[in-house]
């Protein structure tokens, strides 16, 4: 059972990875469509600026909820990389709690602005605000439950991992 939910946990951040290119690689042709239209054709287009905000937005959030992974989020190295594995728990507890508390009190307010948000639109596409912003609902719920999950973890015992510099890459 337990190997076929980390089965499944692969599948679905691989198809989660999947969604992030496919939004990186429409970003990109919208854009290119709106050099062509603007300095080709001088007939400069507000849609593609759109479109290209909005999915700068939910590739943002998409990504930090459903793709990185939690040694990939940004640290003080040279002080995390310096202490041992209890202290490594201590700091995982005392950046999970106040996270967790704050992303949890702001979320019933956030669902409030997001369904609100219904009734404006977007200047070019009239697309509903509120299908723009949703996606901080779902990474708000994702970070929520992140932060409860390393908690737990740092509770049982079981340190973060120790920064490598040895496996550290470009980001490329």
């Amino acid at each position: 059972m337990k190997d076929r939910l980390r089965a499944a946990g692969g599948w679905l951040a691989r198809r989660a990875e999947n969604v992030l290119v496919l939004m990186l690689g429409a970003m990109f042709a919208v854009f290119l469509v709106q050099i062509v239209f603007r300095y080709l054709f001088n007939f400069p287009t507000g849609w593609t600026h759109e479109i290209s905000v909005i999915l700068w937005l939910w590739l943002v959030l998409f990504g930090a909820a459903f793709v990185t992974r939690e040694s990939d989020e940004i640290r003080f190295d040279i002080i995390y990389g310096a202490v041992g594995p209890r202290v490594r728990r201590v700091m995982a507890i005392l950046t999970a709690l106040p996270l967790i508390v704050i992303y949890t009190i702001s979320l019933p307010a956030m669902a409030d602005y997001v369904t609100f948000m219904k009734v404006e639109r977007t200047a070019y596409l009239k697309l509903p605000f509120s299908w723009v912003y949703s996606i901080y609902l779902a990474f708000a719920v994702a970070a929520i439950l992140r932060y409860l999950w390393l908690c737990w973890q740092a509770l049982r015992g079981k340190a973060p991992e120790a920064f490598d510099p040895t496996k550290a890459g470009s980001g490329v």
